[in-house]
């Protein structure tokens, strides 16, 4: 679905607002601070992103994120239990602006820690290792929040930064942050890029396993029921329902990608799986397709005599705000990205940690963009100006929806 445009008057207001900012001594500082120290931000991301910190194992890296917050001068810095760093830049009005970062890796990021042979290192304007792709993000928002204390700026709404675990496998340690600033936030913004890309709407993204279990034997007493019977049975009729109507507009997909079963050829097995994956900008059209799988796959159970079972694997939820795109949150952070050089292209259709506010109602954005590359490979790397380029977006957020002096 494409983005509509804003009102002239409205984004001609955002644009006003951030050369406001512009013009103030201590934001001119903090920008100035931002390229000044870009050699101790790149040094920090080398020391986080060499920590393995695969999803649901971050504590390590949270801890040394935690302690740099505390070096920078955040006030009221801790490590929950998910584990999320959180540190703030208080302000006086009792509302809050949250900026997030992810600290977990995916599984394979971790094996290529593990195995490197050398320790992330700067070439040009690149810092190459395993690990520096996702954590450039964490960078960012504690160098902007560094330059923000330096320059002594004080901000009217409490400015939160909060580094969260889990990404990969729920979006949890988002969930626990939003439960904590939900009831005062004036927004969320999910930190993923310089700001190339912002996203302002929530598309739904349900993975599940489906789980088959039966009997299992070898092959000369194998025959029915037999798992793969009943998994291939299934896999069929889900890719033949007919999706709901208006599919096209609310980017309603159903997919099955991954098929497991068995070991070695002699042998009937005991249990196997398939993914399933759908998603939708609209939860009625989820909670439609999910209720028809389950109807599929009661009617295989019945004729195989196989049991299948949907298990959750990562259910990030849906959620379009009204209004949202003419917010003042969503179009200066457009009026930031033109000032950084950039084009920004606007979506109703993000899917990373704002999932959980916008599916809850509550604003928030993504900003996307460039990171660097071969994420996940061994060759991942993190690109040193669009992480500060970054670090200066979030500054003028901070210092136009923060508020402040």
């Amino acid at each position: 679905m494409a983005a509509t445009s804003t009102s002239v008057a409205t984004q001609t207001l955002a644009d006003q607002n951030v050369a406001a900012a512009l013009e103030t001594r201590a934001i001119s500082a903090a920008l100035e601070y931002v390229e000044l120290h870009r050699e101790s931000t790149t040094a920090f991301l080398a020391n986080i992103a060499a920590i393995v910190s695969p999803s649901g194992k971050e504590r390590k890296r949270a801890e040394a994120v935690a302690a740099r917050m505390r070096n920078i001068g955040l006030a009221s810095v801790f490590v929950d239990e998910t584990p999320n760093a959180i540190g703030v830049i208080p302000g006086y009005s009792g509302l809050a602006l949250v900026f997030i970062s992810t600290l977990d890796d995916l599984a394979t990021v971790a094996d290529y820690q593990r195995t490197a042979k050398t320790s992330p290192h700067v070439k040009g304007d690149r810092l190459i290792g395993p690990g520096t792709n996702t954590s450039s993000s964490t960078a960012s928002i504690l160098a902007a929040a560094e330059a923000l204390v330096a320059s002594g700026f004080t901000p009217e709404h409490d400015l939160i930064f909060a580094a969260v675990a889990q990404e990969e496998t729920g979006l949890i340690g988002m969930k626990v942050v939003y439960e904590a600033f939900k009831d005062r936030a004036v927004g969320f913004v999910d930190v993923l890029g310089d700001g190339r890309r912002i996203s302002y709407g929530a598309i739904g993204i349900h993975w599940w396993r489906v789980i088959a279990t039966g009997p299992p034997g070898h092959s000369l007493r194998g025959g029915l029921p037999n798992v793969n019977q009943a998994i291939g049975r299934a896999v069929d009729r889900i890719l033949q329902m007919p999706l709901p109507p208006g599919n096209k507009d609310s980017r309603t997909i159903v997919n099955v990608a991954m098929l497991r079963s068995g070991a070695v050829f002699n042998h009937k097995p005991a249990t196997g799986w398939f993914s399933l994956d759908i998603r939708s900008l609209d939860m009625k059209a989820i909670d439609a397709i999910e209720a028809d799988v389950a109807t599929v796959l009661s009617d295989v159970s019945s004729e195989t005599g196989i049991q299948l079972e949907m298990e959750p694997f990562q259910l990030t939820p849906s959620g379009q705000i009204p209004g949202a795109r003419e917010s003042t949150l969503v179009t200066t952070a457009e009026a930031i990205s033109r000032h950084l050089g950039l084009e920004p292209t606007l979506s109703n259709s993000g899917s990373s940690n704002m999932n959980i506010a916008i599916g809850n109602g509550t604003l928030a954005i993504g900003l996307g963009g460039s990171r660097g590359g071969k994420r996940a490979e061994a060759g991942e790397w993190a690109n040193i100006p669009a992480m500060l380029r970054t670090a200066t977006h979030v500054v003028l957020l901070a210092a136009t929806i923060g508020g402040g002096t």
